[in-house]
């Protein structure tokens, strides 16, 4: 390979090797990957229709870019993968601070070199994995942090004057000359900042102090914001995102099926866990609801999104929940239950933020709302409308299931219930077990003792049955009887609702 062979300028020369800017490189591998049809962006999922072909109009046009979305949307995750579309190795003068292209130098250091070596000069290769610079924009990101500062210690070591391009320090945009820059949250720059760095897009030259030096530095750059912040914490100032030239709009996953791959794909769930743990697609489908659910609901300020962390993070929590109970009760495997969702509360608190009148309503009670909503949304892909059942002049399929609690029982689902203790309160509710049976014949026993679960929920949603929230799990009762034996705590909440 070139990389192992070619130590020298002239070696290099000798192999007709022809240097690209790094915004051609891009171009030119993206071609090849486009005509071979490979698969670029590996692991961004629900983009191929829109952010994907828009990324690479733009890298064909050679433009900077700035993804604006949401938080969760990937943008930093799909400008680390730009990388993919380097060369595996380029040449640089071995030595240079900004990695000089051996052909095309442009920093005293490298020139220098060359005119005293000549094609002797030593040739060093870098791989792309280290030409990729990201940075967070923070306000008190400075001119010298980007761009760089006059170094005096090196200027008295050096007995050098100010004048002099060697008593400049190269901040993080000239070390990733011929590199990918990547700017995070670029509205929290300080503008004189921005000022500064469109200055660098459009004229090529650095100001560090009054010291004017003409750097022409090869970078492709890539900015994310966040729409939000335009208005909280400040803007991108306009003449530099003119200069951006392709500007992109990400999004959330628009499916729960796309959603859910997002989710397996990033949640850390352990061998041990997989091998233990039975997840059904119920549960799965759920976790991705509460997230379609907090992205419409009312308490939830929507211009701060949703992140799919949310989802992740509740994925990871749901299934530990369970595992925690099969620890404390000795269980060899379990599966998760509908009561483990009161697991995922915690993740759900942490990813939201919450309107004046969420606030009012309190973080944990929206969670347990969202998951709620999440139950009734799903319900009636399992079994039918309860609503429409009870008006229905045919047989109501639920009546034998309300009637028991009618009749005074109650029903409590504690998460910590061992599984013989689970199915027997399950088993005791009339008419429950026949009427999964009915509508899903062909589920396996534990498929069917959480469908068992998942009914009373259900039922609970449509306000026929009453739920109420314990320490760890749910309780189920009568709706009327729950409405006339209410305590004085219960009942301050029933005039607040």
């Amino acid at each position: 390979m070139d990389h192992i062979t070619i130590k020298t300028l002239g070696q290099l020369k000798a192999s007709n090797y022809k240097s690209l800017a790094v915004k051609d490189e891009l171009r030119k591998n993206l071609i090849t990957q486009l005509q071979s049809n490979e698969a670029g962006f590996e692991g961004i999922l629900g983009y191929d229709e829109t952010v994907i072909p828009e990324l690479q109009t733009a890298i064909l046009s050679r433009h900077n870019i700035l993804l604006l979305g949401l938080r969760g949307q990937a943008k930093t995750r799909i400008a680390r993968l730009m990388v993919n579309l380097l060369d595996e190795y380029i040449p640089y003068v071995a030595g240079s601070e900004i990695f000089d292209d051996p052909l095309n130098p442009i920093s005293w250091y490298a020139k220098h070199e060359i005119l005293i070596h000549g094609d002797e000069t030593p040739i060093s290769w870098q791989h792309r994995s280290e030409r990729y610079t990201e940075k967070l924009a923070t306000p008190d990101v400075t001119v010298a942090d980007l761009i760089g500062d006059v170094d005096p210690i090196k200027a008295a070591t050096l007995k050098l004057t100010y004048n002099d391009e060697r008593v400049i320090h190269f901040g993080l945009i000239p070390r990733a000359h011929r590199s990918i820059f990547v700017i995070n949250e670029l509205p929290d720059l300080q503008a004189r900042i921005q000022v500064a760095l469109f200055n660098m897009l459009q004229e090529k030259d650095i100001q560090i102090r009054g010291f004017k030096l003409r750097l022409p530095l090869d970078v492709q750059f890539v900015f994310t914001a966040n729409p939000e912040d335009y208005t909280n914490r400040g803007s991108i100032v306009t003449p530099l995102k003119d200069r951006i030239e392709s500007q992109i709009l990400t999004h959330y996953p628009k499916t729960i099926a796309i959603s859910r791959k997002i989710t397996f794909q990033e949640a850390k769930i352990s061998e041990e866990q997989k091998a233990y743990i039975e997840s059904d697609g119920l549960v799965k489908d759920l976790v991705e609801q509460v997230a379609f659910e907090a992205r419409q609901s009312e308490f939830i300020d929507q211009k701060s999104g949703v992140s799919a962390r949310l989802t992740i993070s509740a994925y990871e929590n749901l299934i530990s929940s369970a595992e925690r109970r099969m620890l404390v009760n000795r269980e060899k495997n379990t599966f998760v239950r509908l009561s483990d969702l009161v697991g995922i509360v915690p993740a759900i608190t942490g990813k939201i933020e919450l309107v004046y009148e969420g606030e009012l309503e309190g973080p944990a009670k929206v969670a347990h709302t969202l998951i709620g909503k999440a139950i009734k949304s799903l319900f009636n892909r399992y079994f039918p409308d309860p609503e429409k059942a009870k008006k229905s002049k045919s047989a109501n399929p639920y009546l034998i299931v309300t009637e028991w609690f009618t009749e005074g029982n109650t029903l409590d689902l504690s998460d910590r219930l061992t599984l013989a203790a689970y199915k027997k309160e399950l088993m005791q509710v009339e008419g429950l077990n026949e009427l999964v049976k009915q509508f899903h014949p062909k589920l396996s026993a534990n498929q069917t003792l959480l469908m068992m679960e998942f009914v009373l929920h259900g039922l609970a949603e449509y306000s026929q049955l009453n739920k109420k929230y314990l320490e760890s799990g749910f309780g189920f009762s009568d709706m009327f009887d729950s409405l006339f034996s209410a305590g004085p705590d219960e009942e301050d909440d029933l005039d607040f609702r």
